[in-house]
């Protein structure tokens, strides 16, 4: 049976008593929120007779939280949280007549996604995109998204998976760390230091299979986890890198970072716009994956362009 909203817990109460759970002080929690000790206290008071539990120990002036007190404020802490999250959404968007909230893989949006981002802005001024950075697949419908950016296999559960494009794999390292170690081919990598990525673990070593290479170690090297801070490690000398070559295009292109070996190996995986199927027809969400997909097809067509010229 469904609580009566008049038995609810208020937003202050809720409020008050995360901001005390957090300090484990009264004192702290109503410097924070601009609050007096004694309307804190007051507050907590009433969020307990609201859901009949003692939230907080009290002794000798000093508050701790129960057992039922802990069990609560993380769930409350969130709560919080999504609320100053949709707040702040509604006030960025409100000069906006739609706004498309798309889940992102970091490296993504950032070296490929957001460089293009005006163009399609310039084209439909009245929709604001709000992006936010997702790496494994989730619940397209729990976490409030119109669209999500995917890379694997087009498996979404209740979504339509829109190809965008492949991945071409390509090994790369600072002109100067190529030039120390002497790196021209394959062979050359096992006097290099190999940088890893977590979320492809068994990168180097199929690299090295493609090549018809057999590396002793294809695992061992520092481990990152995205591919922005794989991109910087590489640039500076810490190691060489196997990456996407649309991740490194400007890299390639200003002479940060070289290619070592022509051979390319093509990923385990392609990219995706996944969008829920009941709303796959939706206009705003239609003209954003027919953009997208328009944008990938471009973008590998330079590429291959470009990467047959150097092979």
């Amino acid at each position: 049976m469904a609580t009566s909203r008049t038995r609810m817990p208020s937003f202050q109460e809720l409020t008050a008593f995360e901001a005390a759970g957090r300090h484990g002080s009264f004192t702290r929690a109503a410097d924070e929120l601009a609050l007096t000790q004694g309307a804190i206290s007051k507050q907590i008071r009433q969020l307990e007779t609201t859901l009949e539990t003692v939230l907080f120990e009290r002794a000798k002036g000093r508050v701790m939280l129960t057992a039922a007190g802990r069990a609560l404020l993380p769930t409350v802490g969130r709560l919080l949280q999504d609320y100053v999250t949709a707040a702040h959404s509604v006030m960025a968007s409100a000069g906006s007549e739609v706004t498309l909230k798309l889940a992102v893989l970091p490296t993504f949006a950032t070296r490929w996604l957001i460089p293009r981002l005006p163009r399609f802005l310039a084209s439909h001024p009245h929709i604001t995109i709000n992006l936010v950075t997702e790496p494994e697949p989730f619940d397209l419908m729990a976490q409030s998204v119109d669209a999500a950016i995917h890379f694997g296999a087009p498996n979404w559960a209740q979504a339509d998976c829109i190809r965008l494009c492949d991945e071409a794999v390509v090994a790369v390292s600072g002109p100067a760390y190529a030039e120390r170690y002497a790196l021209n081919c394959p062979a050359d990598l096992v006097r290099a230091t190999l940088l890893q990525q977590a979320s492809r673990p068994g990168l180097w070593r199929d690299w090295f299979a493609a090549m018809g290479f057999v590396h002793p170690f294809p695992f061992r090297g520092p481990l990152f986890d995205q591919f922005a801070m794989t991109i910087e490690a590489a640039k500076v000398g810490i190691g060489i890198a196997l990456l996407p070559s649309f991740l490194v295009e400007q890299e390639l292109a200003d002479g940060s970072l070289i290619q070592i070996a022509a051979p390319l190996l093509t990923g385990s995986g392609s990219y995706y716009i996944v969008v829920p199927i009941d709303r796959r027809r939706e206009f705003t969400i239609v003209s954003f994956v027919d953009w997208l997909v328009a944008e990938a097809a471009t973008s590998a067509s330079g590429r291959s362009k470009n990467l047959l010229t150097e092979i």
